[in-house]
């Protein structure tokens, strides 16, 4: 059986943990890692200022690049330690991104219900380019 995008995007939603971006507000308050999985255009163009830039086609051999474990033999494992949040424009690629992070392993990642678009909505403040 076939599946459009969105029954592919609306069964990972339903394997993995979501919070809104009332939450995640609360969650960068103290800190968190914020992971934005869209595309670097998308990502230059307005963003959450914590959030790392890591677009879902590079994200997994990307994350033991990510600023706060780069360099690191055990990269993966350190970076595991803490809750991973993960945004994209409405919340399907990062719930595709989260449930392949569970895959590898992960069992504290979360994907943004609403993404950016959510975000925008709220008038939550974001900056612009890199």
């Amino acid at each position: 059986m076939m599946l459009s995008p969105q029954e592919l995007c609306a069964k990972a939603k339903g394997n993995v943990q979501e919070i809104d971006i009332e939450q995640l507000q609360e969650r960068i308050a103290e800190g968190a890692r914020v992971i934005d999985v869209r595309e670097p255009g998308e990502y230059a163009a307005g963003h959450i200022r914590q959030a790392v830039n890591m677009p879902r086609g590079v994200l997994e051999m990307q994350l033991n690049q990510h600023p706060d474990v780069a360099g690191y033999d055990d990269a993966l494992q350190r970076i595991a330690e803490q809750p991973l949040y993960l945004i994209c424009r409405s919340g399907g690629r990062s719930a595709l991104a989260a449930e392949s992070l569970q895959r590898m392993g992960f069992d504290k990642v979360y994907s943004v219900d609403g993404g950016m678009q959510a975000w925008e909505e709220k008038k939550y403040p974001q900056v612009t380019g890199e």
